[in-house]
């Protein structure tokens, strides 16, 4: 198909995408045969749904319009029944930590086709910056799994994805004050932008909230929950980045309208690349929910405020299908450039410019007073002395040099001035193709 517009679909009567138990609780897929990129997307559609009838939550808890929260609760429904169908095609033997190494593949292709599709610098900066530090997750939950279970993690990612050190993760707990981007403005921003902050913000809160519930299930090992508790940090962070980009402008019907066009988006590019035929039909029919509820958004945006979608949209087609695969070169290149950046306020900076007296010093001296307790450095460390070396997955040598040495575990690029090479911190750029730099900070912070 040249184009889909969803404006242009007839919908079928949302009362009528009600689902009975049996849609709701389809067959599992099977962990051993099935595609990474599957999973991927049923990881990245699960959190879309929860993304979505949260957002619907916090409407009705600022709505005191009766009528219009009825509304919000018809099609929150369905989106329930959507999470729920999508959710139970997780299998029973799989375990938490093997959906983890799902979670941090989603997160690290997923942000790097998003980045690739790009063009606001701000907003590609931010990708970039939180993609090397999902990547680094993939690498600490890696030698956890291969540690505590013996599964070889390479074959979960299917070879499409690097398992390796970036910007070690005890450099990644930064002050809140540095947790913040500056919002786009949805009228002047191409749609491809506003689509991908909807994407992101929701795929990263789903991982948040991920390892906030099955941290204290992991009964494995205390490692395990450490690192869950510690990693889970960093989602938090990631989630105030992204949606901090979000325009805090936008009324509360509107925001509805896109979160309603962002998963036709969606279902649309996971029914055109998927390889699962059972999947694949999944992905139509939820699809096909997803047009009703959308034009139920159009009605109500119209209805209420007297507005028409194409105010919102100018043009409903939908750009370029988003379609996860692998990224390697795109990752080596981000990580060889930007590792040792740091967020200072709204900026993406090098470590080496933040003064001493900044935050960041201030909240890792609380946080990592102790760098062995620290479980992302720890899981390291004992793999390293149980088998002699780190877990890793490479495609060719580490693009920066002090993090070739398999034998020890680097917990001071971005975190320690002077031990950071000024080679691996380009101030603002994000990729070869985006010659912009990050705008400069004029607040200075003092702690």
């Amino acid at each position: 198909m040249s184009h889909f517009n969803p404006f242009e679909e007839k919908p079928m009567p949302i009362e009528k995408t009600f689902m009975d138990w049996n849609m709701m609780n389809p067959k599992p897929y099977n962990k051993q045969e099935t595609d990474p990129y599957t999973k991927t997307r049923i990881i990245l559609m699960n959190g879309t749904e929860f993304e979505a009838q949260w957002f619907s939550r916090n409407f009705s808890r600022h709505c005191n319009n009766n009528d219009l929260r009825r509304e919000l609760a018809l099609t929150r429904r369905i989106e329930q029944q959507q999470q729920k169908r999508i959710a139970n095609l997780r299998p029973r033997n799989e375990t938490i930590l093997e959906t983890t190494i799902g979670y941090e593949q989603l997160a690290v292709d997923l942000t790097a086709a998003l980045a690739k599709m790009e063009c606001d610098c701000n907003v590609k900066n931010a990708l970039n910056f939180a993609l090397l530090e999902d990547f680094d997750h993939l690498y600490r939950y890696s030698n956890l799994l291969d540690y505590e279970y013996g599964t070889d993690p390479k074959k979960l990612v299917g070879g499409y994805t690097e398992i390796m050190p970036a910007r070690p993760t005890i450099a990644e707990h930064r002050h809140p004050v540095d947790s913040i981007f500056k919002h786009v403005n949805n009228a002047s921003s191409k749609l491809q932008t506003l689509l991908n902050i909807n994407i992101i913000t929701a795929a990263e809160q789903q991982t948040m909230n991920y390892y906030m519930n099955v941290a204290p299930l992991y009964c494995k090992s205390d490692l395990g929950r450490r690192l869950y508790t510690e990693i889970g940090m960093i989602e938090e962070e990631h989630v105030s980045q992204y949606e901090s980009l979000k325009d805090t402008n936008a009324t509360w019907l509107e925001d509805l309208l896109m979160h309603e066009y962002t998963e036709c988006y969606l279902y649309y590019s996971c029914m055109m690349t998927e390889c699962d035929r059972y999947i694949k039909r999944i992905w139509e029919e939820c699809l096909i929910q997803e047009i009703a509820q959308l034009h139920k958004a159009k009605e109500l945006l119209w209805k209420y405020e007297k507005k028409e979608w194409q105010q919102i949209i100018p043009c409903g087609d939908f750009p370029s299908v988003l379609k996860l695969g692998s990224n390697i070169e795109y990752v080596r290149n981000i990580i060889a450039t930007t590792t040792g950046n740091t967020q200072r306020l709204e900026c993406v900076v090098p470590l080496n410019e933040l003064k001493d007296c900044d935050p960041f010093f201030y909240y890792q001296s609380i946080v990592n007073n102790d760098v062995q307790n620290v479980a992302s450095h720890d899981v390291i460390t004992k793999y390293i002395l149980n088998n002699g070396c780190d877990y890793r997955y490479e495609v060719a040598e580490h693009p920066i040099c002090i993090l070739r040495d398999r034998t020890c575990d680097n917990t001071s690029i971005a975190r320690i001035k002077n031990a950071t090479p000024e080679s691996i911190s380009v101030c603002g750029t994000t990729a070869s193709d985006c010659n912009c730099v990050a705008d400069s900070c004029d607040g200075n912070v003092t702690w």
